[in-house]
């Protein structure tokens, strides 16, 4: 008796410690992030900034652009895109796993009924039962408990991975569209340079038939023509493989879809950028890596627990026959409670370094999503402060091309003027044309790339809110999330 006194003292002096060392390391780390933006001083939006959350409601922030084409194309892409459909299919895939490691913590009941054939060398019988099991393991060490709260965050990642693709896809269509209406006013400005040519090389022609001007008059102007036309064809090739890709963001075969073709309009949308450490809060590839990291600890603490015992509490009860007709009598009942004392406690002592590696394992992993976490955080400040810096570049930059295309305009047609008049030769009026379409083309991909940044800073910053109960900076319309496969994530 002393003896088993001393042993069982042991075993529980041995508990106490075990709880001791199933602590975890923390679920949130500490990032070093700035006070402001290095770039936010060059801009001022009119977007309020309230108080975001990676779940919070993005709302139907490209209304922004008041183009009623573009908010038409986001809410079909994101009602038929095979990519939103797959992010979905996998948040349904990690809750139901986190259903499963909810179910292990469950208390388990089941029933069984059927004959058993048993018997020696001389006789044989068959034995009907009809029974009941219950079993429940006790969660002593919280291993059941953190493999769930693994399972749920693994969950809540996968969520914020759909809210990531969601917002990735949603930005992907808008910088699409406004690069494929960038080309387009490249088209514009080429088709109109074409028709000078044209008209050009006729005038050039005819002073040359009446010998008032060379033949390397005429060459030139036609090779310009055909330049030009030759610029054209590259440009309607780069619009065709934007469109394309358009086309495949909406959930369709390119042959199913064309972009009417029409210039773009500029862009004067500013956001302002808000402080640096509501990025944590905003962007939802940070809230993933957060849960991601916040689950591996949790697994720390399910592989600490391999250490120490588990107990399983079962029972067993129901009847017992020879003869099926007397199964459910009275006097055929049969039950068992247990197991045992000694096999209740599973306690592991020799596993060939499983549960020593399994930790190690964990710990390796701890490692990495703090890693990865840490590395998307600064990922984030980056995407930020390059669309602020590309923003506050290209407005500068469109001012100066505006006035470069007024001059090299007026210098144009000074030089044809002068030519016309016999006042200069045909090269000064095409060095002059090729100014301004240069001047022209430029101006128009500044303004398309200018429209893409104002993209890439709402993506960048996770998207678009407005603080509770104020009236939304833009006008209210119905946003893609109400009717997509958003509404199945409520749970």
């Amino acid at each position: 008796m002393k003896s088993f006194n001393l042993k069982l003292t042991a075993m529980m002096a041995a508990l106490v410690l075990a709880g001791c060392s199933t602590t975890k390391p923390p679920e949130q780390v500490a990032v070093d992030t700035p006070t402001q933006y290095k770039e936010a001083a060059a801009l001022d939006g009119s977007w309020k900034v309230a108080q975001p959350a990676d779940a919070a409601d993005r709302g139907a922030w490209w209304s922004v652009f008041g183009d009623a084409e573009l908010s038409k194309l986001i809410t079909d892409a994101t009602q038929s895109s095979p990519t939103l459909v797959m992010a979905l299919a996998r948040v349904k895939e990690a809750r139901a796993t986190a259903g499963l490691a909810d179910a292990d913590r469950a208390f388990q009941l089941g029933a069984a009924f059927g004959p058993t054939r048993q018997g020696t060398a001389t006789s044989t019988s068959t034995q009907w039962q009809a029974q009941l099991g219950a079993s429940y393991e006790v969660d002593l060490f919280g291993r059941l408990s953190d493999s769930s709260r693994a399972a749920r965050l693994d969950a809540e990642g996968q969520e914020a991975a759909y809210r990531s693709v969601l917002l990735a896809l949603q930005a992907d269509v808008a910088q699409q569209y406004f690069a494929i209406r960038s080309l387009d006013s490249e088209l514009d400005v080429l088709q109109q340079t074409i028709k000078l040519r044209q008209e050009n090389l006729r005038l050039v022609q005819h002073r040359y038939d009446a010998g008032d001007t060379s033949e390397l008059d005429v060459a030139q102007a036609q090779t310009e023509l055909s330049v030009t036309q030759a610029e054209q064809e590259g440009v309607s090739r780069s619009r065709a493989q934007r469109d394309h890709a358009l086309a495949i963001l909406l959930g369709k075969a390119p042959a199913q879809f064309t972009l009417a073709t029409a210039p773009l309009q500029p862009v004067t949308v500013s956001v302002p950028p808000g402080l640096p450490s509501d990025l944590l809060e905003r962007r939802p590839d940070i809230a993933q890596a957060q849960r991601q990291l916040a689950a591996a600890s949790a697994r720390i603490g399910v592989a600490k627990a391999g250490f120490f015992p588990s107990l399983v509490l079962t029972a067993s009860g129901g009847f017992a026959s020879d003869a099926l007709h007397n199964l459910f009598q009275w006097s055929s009942r049969s039950w068992l409670l247990g197991p045992v004392l000694g096999s209740v406690l599973n306690m592991p002592l020799l596993d060939g370094g499983r549960n020593k590696a399994n930790l190690a394992k964990a710990d390796a992993n701890y490692e990495s999503v703090v890693a990865n976490y840490r590395q998307q955080v600064l990922v984030g400040f980056q995407d930020v402060e390059d669309n602020l810096s590309a923003l506050r570049t290209l407005d500068n930059q469109i001012r100066f091309q505006e006035d470069a295309v007024k001059s090299a305009q007026l210098a144009a047609r000074l030089a044809d003027s002068r030519y016309r008049n016999g006042s200069t030769s045909y090269f000064e009026v095409i060095d002059a044309q090729r100014s301004s379409l240069s001047a022209q083309r430029a101006k128009s991909q500044s303004v398309g790339q200018r429209a893409v940044a104002a993209v890439g800073l709402i993506r960048a910053l996770g998207g678009g809110w407005n603080a509770p109960g104020a009236t939304s900076a833009v006008a209210p319309v119905a946003t893609a999330a109400a009717t997509s496969p958003a509404l199945a994530l409520a749970r």
